[in-house]
């Protein structure tokens, strides 16, 4: 370790705290892409869950498809946890874009489920990430007349709403 190397022995000084790992790994990340935004991270039982909001366009740190904001939901998870047992969710937003994603796979839910049910065929839906067909689950899981299950591998797992048959 020398004066020169700033970064040196700097994986030992990280917070204890599992939320405050998260919020050091996105301003880390927001830093080295040269973005100013502001980061409100909130814990309760179950979640940790960090809010990006700022000027800057965010959509470079939600990628396409949001691809970008996944993989650093899962960087911030490792980093949350490393070391530790305990551990619960973490999610990752920015600009508002997982509730607005939310909002587009339970529409696309609604319409696959009615289809199922007036055809009397399973719908498939476009391939989709785990947090998102969670979404699609948790959203049609108390629907009447349909339930829903995953097919494929990744990356092209996608969600099945198919009719339930009376019998």
């Amino acid at each position: 370790m020398t004066a020169a190397d700033p970064d040196a022995g700097s994986a030992d000084v990280r917070p204890a705290e599992p939320a405050e790992r998260v919020r050091a790994v996105i301003e880390r990340v927001l830093e080295a892409l040269e973005i100013t935004a502001e980061v409100e991270v909130d814990e309760d039982e179950e979640l940790i869950t960090a809010r990006i909001e700022g000027e800057d366009d965010l959509g470079l740190l939600i990628g396409r498809h949001g691809q970008t904001i996944d993989a650093l939901q899962l960087l911030c998870y490792r980093a949350a946890y490393q070391g530790l047992d305990e551990r619960k969710r973490v999610v990752v937003d920015a600009a508002g874009y997982r509730e607005r994603r939310k909002d587009v796979l339970s529409r696309q839910a609604d319409t696959a489920a009615e289809r199922a049910v007036q055809s009397g065929n399973p719908v498939e839906l476009e391939p989709m990430t785990s947090q998102e067909r969670r979404v699609v689950h948790d959203h049609l899981k108390e629907r009447a007349g349909v339930e829903t299950y995953s097919e494929g591998d990744e990356p092209d797992r996608r969600v099945i709403v198919a009719p339930l048959l009376s019998g």
